[in-house]
């Protein structure tokens, strides 16, 4: 049977892009040390207690606590007194390929892209699962620790299920609990996924309202109102956060100087780029690099990782 494409350093994971979704139990005591990673985490407290630290403060976990972060969101634990946290992790270019359709699903879209960037949330989205819903998210979770030590040739496309069922359990109960404005009514306008689409596919281009809105054949305030109503953002700045999620991987894993990540993601303007990272990380470029780079969980490719090994 083949080893389950994972490995640890430095008391971190390192997951690849092989396992597509990774689920694990972690326990903590005292505490786990601040880091970031540039795929999707879904962490899920099962057991114990402790206090989560990121940008938004010290929050106290129980169980049925969830914690989504987008990739480059910075985090860890304190204060852990047998913390279990099932964690769940897949790479951003899920996203992009197998997951793709969920922009279309109200509940998912929310979950994975319009919640975690609304707002002041600046990549991260909290909810407390009840325990039907609990039990619920857990049987899929338990299901994918068993599928990595399956081979992915064989198991793909129960992975992605199981993936799916997982995520669509916790986007019904933040739907369920979500009021006001984030409750998901109805299928998105598809002139919004496409302009999310647009933005994404091509962040270098110096996009403006008026370029958007001529791409789609809407007139600029139509955008905007729709956009907004469903994102809880206006289009500008959902494509900043997107952007400042691509610097993030490139600080973590590439060698450019920070003048060209920034161009690289679609700000020539240094001033400007340094004021949008700091505004979405809390924290300069050059501080998230230093601080984050050595001590980051990576995505490595299964077959680099045996060559390595």
């Amino acid at each position: 049977m083949d080893e389950p494409p994972i490995d640890r350093a430095g008391g971190l994971l390192h997951f690849t892009e092989g396992t597509l979704a990774y689920a694990g139990h972690y326990l903590h005591e005292q505490s786990h040390p601040v880091h970031a990673h540039s795929f999707v985490e879904v962490a899920v407290v099962t057991g114990g207690e402790g206090v989560h630290v990121s940008l938004a403060g010290r929050q106290p976990l129980a169980v049925g606590d969830v914690v989504l972060l987008r990739p480059g969101v910075w985090h860890g634990y304190e204060g852990c007194r047998r913390l279990d946290v099932f964690n769940c992790c897949f790479s951003s270019d899920l996203l992009q390929r197998e997951l793709a359709w969920a922009r279309e699903d109200p509940l998912l879209n929310h979950l994975l892209w319009t919640g975690p960037y609304s707002g002041q949330r600046r990549g991260m989205l909290t909810t407390r699962l009840d325990s039907t819903a609990l039990t619920e998210c857990v049987e899929p979770l338990d299901a994918l620790d068993r599928l990595r030590f399956r081979p992915l040739s064989l198991y793909r496309s129960e992975v992605i299920a199981r993936l799916i069922q997982f995520l669509g359990g916790v986007a019904r109960f933040v739907a369920s609990t979500a009021v006001g404005s984030e409750a998901a009514t109805g299928p998105g306008h598809p002139m919004v996924v496409r302009a999310m689409r647009l933005m994404e596919a091509d962040p270098t281009r110096p996009w403006t309202l008026t370029d958007l809105a001529a791409e789609l054949h809407l007139s600029r305030g139509y955008l905007v109102r729709r956009f907004k109503a469903e994102t809880g953002l206006p289009p500008m700045a959902y494509l900043s956060r997107f952007r400042v999620e691509l610097a993030a991987a490139m600080l973590l894993h590439g060698d450019h100087s920070i003048t060209q990540i920034g161009e690289a993601v679609g700000w020539p303007d240094a001033n400007n780029f340094a004021r949008r990272f700091r505004a979405h990380y809390g924290m300069s470029a050059s501080a998230y690099r230093t601080q984050f780079r050595d001590n980051t969980i990576r995505l490595r490719s299964w077959t680099e990782q045996r060559q390595v090994g």
